[in-house]
């Protein structure tokens, strides 16, 4: 079997993933840097009129706040988007259904997966992102075949044919 990595719906989705990556770094870093401005040219405006500028404060904050926020989940997205392309050129794709039970609740039964047999048992996977657009189009994969792989010791990525991105999951043990 051929690696992941050299599937071509594997070069065009994982480079979706990093375009996410990067949008969320970069529209974070913008909103710092345009929060740092802003408090700057408040500062400038309060010192020549000798009035500070109503609820430039809070926006200011909010700006930095956020945008930290914004490009930390970016940065780490970065790092996962890495993380992955190095494990996918060591695994293949499995082929398999994926089973929504809930939200982000998910399973994938890997071909051949015989319900029946009581030794049997689908991966059980929770989905990693928190992000609504996310969790609806992977609920739009309720019953649909899709390629899944192991990228780490609890977590699998995922994709379908026509998805323009890859989802990740951690696998989760059932008690």
């Amino acid at each position: 079997m051929h690696p992941a990595a050299d599937d071509p719906q594997t070069s065009s989705a994982l480079p979706g993933y990093q375009a996410g990556a990067l949008r969320w770094l970069a529209g974070g870093a913008i909103a710092v840097v345009l929060g740092v401005l802003l408090g700057a040219a408040a500062v400038s405006i309060a010192a020549d009129t000798g009035r500070p500028l109503p609820g430039v404060g809070l926006v200011v904050v909010v700006l930095v706040v956020a945008g930290t926020v914004a490009a930390v989940a970016g940065a780490g997205a970065l790092v996962r988007h890495l993380r992955w392309r190095r494990a996918l050129r060591a695994v293949p794709w499995q082929t398999g259904v994926l089973r929504i039970a809930g939200p982000a609740v998910l399973a994938f039964e890997p071909e051949g997966y015989d319900e029946t047999d009581p030794l049997a048992a689908p991966v059980r996977l929770r989905l990693e992102s928190t992000a609504v657009w996310r969790t609806r189009a992977v609920q739009q994969l309720h019953d649909a075949v899709v390629r899944a792989a192991p990228v780490g010791p609890r977590e699998w990525v995922f994709t379908a044919d026509g998805l323009p991105t890859v989802y990740g999951a951690r696998a989760v043990r059932c008690r």
